[in-house]
């Protein structure tokens, strides 16, 4: 009897590899939440956010240079437009996020922000149903959204509309700031005209640097000291979480498809709290577990058509 053919990586078969590469990704993102945290040991939030771009722009610029797809693509693919594009995803997808980010994490666990990430699909929705009405998001992705709204309610917890609000809650609600701003960059990404991926990646974190690079010498100087633990903490953050992941998310993309990509919605809140308890010590009360599992339900909910009817194609 002859065997079956394997079949090519494609969104219906994503294939061994791509799970690998999806559970990676999900395990490095997850983990970048912990390597900002210790990063901010030896660090201001202002350097460990522009430094995080600085190192992550180098390692990305060469990995998009050797995949063909240097700064000079980007001119010749998407013109003077395209380049607003960068610019523009430079500021509202790095720049601004990666400062708020930094900043929250010295009164917020880990384990929180990358919960309150895992809120970005769920952000997003509303925000296509107002700029790209011709999508339209349905009663099921309504019903997802408020279940998801609950749970970031909850996250935020109960004094949040109680006057004096301390530092925590403050982090609490950078954190979904970063979230939002992430939720708009994935708008504003999908009416970018067609330029190369990783290229495109690159050319938005140069742009984040040259913004939070002056920030930090302005605000905190260049740093005097380089302590071990929180210097491998800030190019484990810069190298991983920054660049690889990019090459890898759009090797997922291709190949498996934007639905296939969308499961690391699970798994990056998930991982942020296994490492914050296992590795940080940190232990998250129940209104972040509550938050949790709202958000994942959500989430579930709101891609449940479009993830089952993959899997019946299977």
């Amino acid at each position: 009897m002859a065997t079956e053919t394997a079949h090519p990586p494609s969104p219906d078969h994503p294939g061994a590899l791509n799970w690998a590469l999806l559970v990676s990704l999900g395990v490095i993102w997850g983990a970048a939440f912990m390597g900002i945290a210790l990063s901010l040991g030896g660090f201001g939030p202002m350097s460990v956010a522009a430094l995080r771009t600085v190192f992550g722009a180098l390692a990305l610029l060469a990995i998009a240079s050797a995949m063909g797809q240097g700064p000079w693509t980007l001119w010749r693919a998407g013109g003077a437009r395209g380049l607003c594009f960068v610019a523009a995803l430079g500021i509202t997808m790095v720049a601004l996020p990666y400062g708020l980010l930094a900043w929250a994490l010295q009164h917020v666990p880990s384990a929180f922000a990358g919960v309150a990430m895992g809120a970005v699909p769920l952000l997003v929705l509303p925000l296509v149903a107002i700029f790209t009405p011709d999508e339209g998001i349905g009663p099921r992705r309504l019903a997802g959204v408020g279940l998801g709204f609950v749970g970031l309610v909850v996250l935020i917890g109960p004094g949040a509309l109680a006057s004096g609000a301390d530092a925590s809650l403050a982090g609490r609600l950078a954190c979904i700031a970063v979230a939002l701003c992430y939720a708009v960059s994935m708008v504003v990404t999908r009416r970018a005209p067609p330029m190369p991926p990783v290229g495109f990646a690159a050319g938005t974190i140069v742009v984040g640097s040259v913004v939070l690079t002056p920030a930090m010498l302005a605000v905190e100087g260049w740093p005097s000291a380089w302590p071990p633990g929180p210097t491998a903490a800030l190019l484990f953050t810069a190298l991983l979480p920054t660049a690889v992941a990019a090459a890898m998310r759009v090797q997922i993309i291709v190949t498996a498809g934007s639905l296939f990509m969308s499961l690391t919605n699970y798994i990056v809140p998930l991982f942020s709290v296994i490492f914050g308890i296992a590795l940080m010590g940190e232990t998250p009360d129940a209104g972040l577990y509550a938050g949790l599992g709202l958000i994942l339900a959500g989430i579930a909910l709101a891609q449940s058509r479009a993830l089952l009817a993959r899997f019946r194609q299977r």
